[in-house]
């Protein structure tokens, strides 16, 4: 199985995640974790697994990661699982009320990669997962790389038994 896991980082935060989950998977498994900024979509139009991830910004996805999921062809990923990840501020470290709504309202980078994943064909084995940082510039709040080694192993686990969201 070819499992490929893409981030893009600000602050780095998001590539120690990315790194986290690439190492969760079982020896032998081909695994490549990539930055978004140096892969084009026909490197990896191959894999069996996709796991997309971003830094929020302006509660969206970073711009290289916008560009390569809108660059993916229509049904381009029809028959890989795929999963969403980003990394952002707890709600509980966002002291203004009003930009707390905001972010409430507007959401995080993960749901929007989902969407994109699954708009492009992909099979959405878990919903969107965020790992939280302190600070907009972090950084990684104290366990969550094992969150993020956690969370892939349960997506092998999810797809062993073909769960979809």
């Amino acid at each position: 199985m070819k499992t490929v896991i893409l981030y893009e980082s600000f602050f780095g935060n998001t590539k120690i995640i990315a790194e986290a989950m690439g190492k969760a998977f079982p020896a032998g498994e081909e695994i490549w974790v990539l930055s978004i900024s140096e892969v084009e979509w026909q490197q990896v139009s191959d894999a069996d697994f996709l796991i997309a991830g971003s830094a929020t910004r302006g509660f969206r996805p970073c711009e290289k990661t916008k560009h390569f999921l809108k660059n993916i062809p229509s049904k381009g990923l029809s028959g890989i699982k795929v999963a969403a990840f980003d990394t952002r501020m707890a709600l509980s470290e966002i002291e203004s009320k009003s930009l707390r709504f905001i972010v409430k309202t507007g959401g995080y980078a993960a749901k929007h990669i989902a969407a994109s994943l699954k708009k492009k064909g992909g099979d959405l084995i878990a919903p969107p997962e965020g790992f939280l940082v302190t600070g907009e510039e972090g950084p990684l709040l104290k366990g969550e790389e094992e969150r993020a080694s956690n969370w892939a192993k349960n997506l092998l686990l999810g797809m062993a038994k073909s769960q979809t969201f």
